[in-house]
């Protein structure tokens, strides 16, 4: 990939650049030119293998934070903090360019069928770099065409959301239609694009849906027929092989073709590696750890809510993880938690983890622990299919058991997990997945019931996977950035074996330091702070007064530079000051 992207970078300067000396004596000028080149499918491939570059990297999937995941540093769309910025790369349209650059050329390649394939290809990006745009930004500027220093496009207003969201759907029924059917683990075909447009469909359905936004039911229904198609059509599977089928689907460095969609290629024969086991075992790249509010989200492993259990708030870690969906134990460090490779048990490490529950999720052997890891990153995996699909239905209010025991079921089964009854889920909704201070409070109607439990099953299901922000944005759930991230439950001051093996793994204590050989000790209201000082859960942040606006922070603020480029045609979102006075 690194070889493509070099040559991909000497060909668009040849293009642009054809004085430039050493690139001629390359690749002549006679030769590489937009009228002359896109002709052969190597040139073609070539060419557009350089927009997979678009696609997120395993780190910024698996680093997500919002309100599943404390770090050391919140980011400012949590915290509260973020201003409207001088310039960003996130508006930046210059790989749109090369896309619609391609676009304008490609009918250079007279065999029909690879021109329609790699067209496919290039539409499907461009909704990509369309829908990260809309969910950021809102209304954007649609360009479908390479514009010139001096066109007058390249200073137009922003277009509506209407128009881009069909113009997105546009580019993803055109890739649907003529791209590759054969399945492939690397590559944009046929079925990544049906997951792409079952993702869009729901965000955009839901989005609307709870932001009084007219037509979210027509972007529901895209969801629900492009999730069926795929249901139905592409043969994919969840993966249920050995004890942990949900921990090895992560942590293998296996390909996983039945589930996996399209993913991220990490491989150590082509040096291409993520550093996400560093990052949940390392003491100084942030300390990630699962909050409270989530781990207490997972149901008994009899399918029973865990908050309904009398004194669950203030639980220790063992009593806490027994009998769990097994899904926990195989995303945190449990107790009896052995790395793989190992025959010992571990605790939660506290110097690694800021609230003690512990990812390991995409984690392998410890000797990974601190260095390179190349295990694949899911970009589209089967399991977030099913749930678009459930989700989408119930938002429509028309979902069935049948519906669920085609989606839910399936995930549920893997794990050995009771099915989830929509009639009983109705009745009884979930008192804490409705509070504001835990929950979803904008829900509400006949099946508020089943939509509050199909957005659990998706937060456990779809943990640090890159989803989590964006799914609260489109539920109108900027408020949860507000409420206290917690940890674990410390009853008092003392030495505690966190997993009951006969080794105590942390101290914390109040006044002099004991001695004490306990691996680590933490002084309590200045190493660790505990919500009630000498007992409570561990809490992260708690100095910092998180403050959401309802009016404003669901968008994000249009750059300074953009808008002043074009002299206020350009709009900025509502809320944000940016010191213009157009």
């Amino acid at each position: 990939m690194k070889t493509i992207y070099k040559t991909m970078v000497l060909l668009i300067t040849a293009f642009s650049l054809s004085s430039c000396e050493d690139m001629l004596d390359i690749l002549p000028q006679d030769k590489l030119t937009p009228e002359t080149y896109f002709t052969t499918e190597a040139e073609i491939k070539l060419f557009t293998n350089g927009f997979y570059s678009l696609l997120p990297t395993g780190e910024s999937l698996g680093r997500e934070s919002a309100d599943i995941v404390a770090i050391n540093e919140l980011i400012e769309e949590v915290s509260g903090q973020r201003v409207v910025p001088a310039k960003s790369g996130n508006w930046s349209f210059n790989r749109l360019r090369d896309i619609n650059f391609y676009l304008a050329y490609s009918a250079n390649c007279k065999d029909p069928a690879v021109r329609l394939r790699y067209d496919a290809v290039a539409r499907f990006f461009r909704a990509y770099f369309y829908f990260e745009k809309v969910k950021r930004y809102g209304d954007v500027p649609w360009y479908d065409q390479v514009l010139s220093d001096t066109d007058e496009g390249l200073t137009k207003p922003r277009d509506s959301r209407e128009l881009v969201m069909t113009k997105i759907l546009e580019d993803l029924d055109f890739a649907i239609a003529n791209l590759d059917s054969k399945k492939s683990l690397y590559r944009v075909t046929k079925w990544s694009a049906l997951a792409l447009k079952s993702r869009v469909c729901l965000f955009e359905g839901t989005f609307r849906k709870y932001h009084n936004i007219p037509n979210g039911e027509k972007y529901l229904e895209q969801c629900v027929d492009a999730s069926s198609v795929l249901m139905k059509q592409g043969g994919y599977s969840l993966y249920k092989a050995g004890a942990t089928p949900y921990f090895t689907l992560f942590s293998t460095f296996e390909d996983r073709p039945e589930e996996f969609i399209m993913a991220k290629d990490y491989n150590e024969s082509l040096s291409i590696s993520h550093f996400l086991q560093s990052y949940f075992t390392s003491t100084t790249l942030g300390r990630p750890g699962i909050t409270k509010r989530i781990v207490n989200s997972y149901l008994m492993k009899d399918g029973t809510r865990f908050t309904d259990k009398p004194g669950y708030e203030t639980m220790e870690f063992y009593d806490e993880m027994q009998n769990r969906d097994p899904r926990l134990s195989q995303t945190v460090r449990t107790p009896g938690y052995k790395q793989m490779g190992s025959n010992t048990t571990v605790a939660p490490n506290f110097a690694s983890s800021l609230t003690g529950y512990q990812i390991i999720k995409y984690s392998n052997d410890k000797k990974y622990d601190k260095m390179n890891g190349y295990n694949d990153i899911p970009l589209f995996r089967y399991a977030e299919v099913l749930l678009n699909y459930a989700e989408a239905k119930a938002e429509l209010g028309n979902i069935t058991q049948s519906d669920i025991n085609q989606s839910i079921k399936l995930l549920r089964d893997r794990v050995g997990m009771p099915n989830l009854n929509l009639e009983y889920a109705n009745a009884h909704p979930d008192p804490y997945l409705m509070s504001a201070a835990t929950g979803y409070p904008q829900v509400n109607g006949k099946d508020k019931g089943v939509i509050l439990e199909i957005r659990r099953e998706r937060t456990i299901e779809l943990m640090v996977e890159g989803l989590r922000y964006w799914d609260l944005m489109r539920w109108k759930e900027g408020k949860a950035f507000e409420q206290p991230f917690l940890g674990i439950y410390i009853p008092a001051p003392g030495t505690y074996d966190l997993d009951k093996d006969g080794t105590y793994d942390v101290c914390f204590f109040t006044g002099s330091k004991p001695s004490v050989n306990v691996p680590l000790i933490y002084e309590l209201n200045k190493d660790i702070v505990l919500t009630n000082g000498t007992s409570g859960n561990i809490l992260i942040h708690g100095k910092i007064d998180r403050k959401w606006n309802e009016e404003k922070d669901y968008l994000y603020p249009i750059p300074i530079e953009e808008r002043a480029l074009t002299s206020g045609a350009i709009t900025q979102n509502p809320g944000w000051a940016d010191g213009l006075d157009f």
